[in-house]
């Protein structure tokens, strides 16, 4: 019967287990494309649908690939508090592309309840034209979370058009100051920890922003002074951005592409008249000419004088005038020296010359005050007789009243020395 009575428990545990199913979403990232999914309270809670979730429940989340302990390298999690939803956000690779799947685990921290959840990624390539022309903008006056629901992003963008050549602006990544190692703020009202926001377009920039990124103003920006600004800071005040860390990114070609462009026509030339060269010539004459290409020879280089040819940009520096350090050397050496003497002389004067004397104490001293020292050594010194000798007088201090200035003693009344401390033990 017992082991019956333990078998039914199991087995409904394990009903119950088996018939909870985890909910699954289906999301569509997109390559080179900013990804924000919210966790919210009201998502992984079982409760009717006429019962309104509790906003002071505290739920934390742990989010994870399946099969893996952490997050793909593109995706990061992030929340405030028990109190706050969660977020999940990146901006995936060429790399990432295809399905992925990521469990949450939901903990309800006053109940101890967990509840899983699923969210399958497909992630593809975005559609549209592309985006060459990429800024970045750290805004100060927002934390991470703040700028990752729909409403803040597209408010920073609307903001963002009057800075920019007109055309469709779109997020591509947004990344914490602090994981670009940012320092955390100080626990003040109005600190935050900044937030890097990187938007793209297919409009070139405007003559504003690349006055902001220009070398004049980043020389301004190391001087500590705000940089260039042509246009008005339509972003202000909802967003304060540092202007002295905006990055901008367009299609330049590079030097070697531009030297690969002027050789290739040159190249196309030879090759034509090598054709037409070898035109002329007889089929058989062709077979016994020699094509190999001979190695070019090492090109071994030429010593010169030394001496540098004239350049407009290079100025040397003059050469020094002649300077005498002895003065300096004195001064630094001779002057702490002499300070120091004057305070020695000093010290000694005070200490040594100004020397009142015993005598001068002692008129300076009330004769009362010299009758009880001369006592107090008195009966110092007979004490210590004493201590050598125990046959000895009583000393003067035990017996009755006497004057101390004439040695003139009372005549006795009663010997205090022979009063008991306590009179019960007389």
């Amino acid at each position: 019967m017992a082991p019956v009575l333990i078998w039914i428990p199991l087995v409904g545990l394990l009903t119950g287990l088996g018939s909870i199913k985890a909910q699954q979403t289906t999301l569509h990232p997109l390559v080179g494309r900013i990804f924000v999914h919210t966790l919210n309270h009201e998502t992984f809670q079982h409760l009717p649908e006429h019962v309104a979730v509790p906003p002071t429940v505290p739920i934390t989340y742990h989010a994870h690939l399946q099969g893996h302990p952490d997050l793909p390298r593109w995706l990061r999690y992030t929340q405030r508090s028990p109190h706050h939803p969660g977020f999940l956000y990146g901006t995936p690779t060429p790399e990432d592309r295809g399905r992925q799947i990521i469990e949450v685990i939901a903990y309800n921290r006053d109940s101890f309840n967990t509840t899983q959840q699923r969210l399958v990624l497909f992630t593809g390539n975005p559609e549209g034209p592309l985006l060459p022309y990429q800024a970045e903008f750290l805004v100060c006056s927002h934390d991470v979370e703040e700028v990752l629901p729909s409403a803040p992003a597209s408010r920073f963008l609307t903001a963002l058009r009057g800075l920019w050549e007109p055309g469709e602006l779109q997020l591509l990544n947004i990344t914490s100051a602090l994981d670009r190692g940012g320092r955390v703020p100080l626990p003040i009202e109005g600190r935050k920890e900044g937030v890097y926001i990187k938007v793209g377009s297919a409009s070139p920039f405007s003559t504003c922003l690349k006055m902001v990124a220009s070398p004049d103003s980043h020389a301004r920006c190391v001087q500590g002074q705000p940089p260039l600004l042509s246009c008005y800071d339509t972003l202000a005040p909802h967003f304060r951005v540092d202007w002295c860390n905006v990055s901008l990114m367009s299609p330049r070609k590079s030097a070697c592409d531009k030297e690969q462009i002027a050789v290739t026509p040159m190249l196309t030339t030879a090759l034509w008249d090598i054709e037409q060269s070898r035109s002329w010539v007889s089929p058989g004459l062709s077979e016994q000419v020699d094509k190999s290409v001979p190695e070019p020879a090492d090109e071994l280089p030429t010593p010169g004088d030394g001496i540098l040819e004239h350049d407009p940009f290079f100025c040397p520096p003059t050469e020094a005038a002649a300077r005498d350090f002895l003065t300096d050397a004195l001064v630094t050496l001779l002057v702490p020296l002499l300070l120091a003497l004057l305070l020695a002389l000093l010290l000694a004067y005070i200490m040594c010359c100004r020397r009142e004397g015993r005598l001068k104490r002692d008129l300076a001293t009330s004769d009362i005050q010299m009758v009880h020292h001369c006592t107090i050594r008195g009966n110092t010194q007979e004490l210590r007789h004493m201590a050598a000798s125990r046959q000895v007088p009583r000393p003067l201090s035990t017996l009755p009243m006497f004057n101390v200035r004439t040695g003139e003693r009372l005549p006795p009344q009663v010997d205090g020395a022979q009063v008991p401390l306590i009179l019960d033990q007389h």
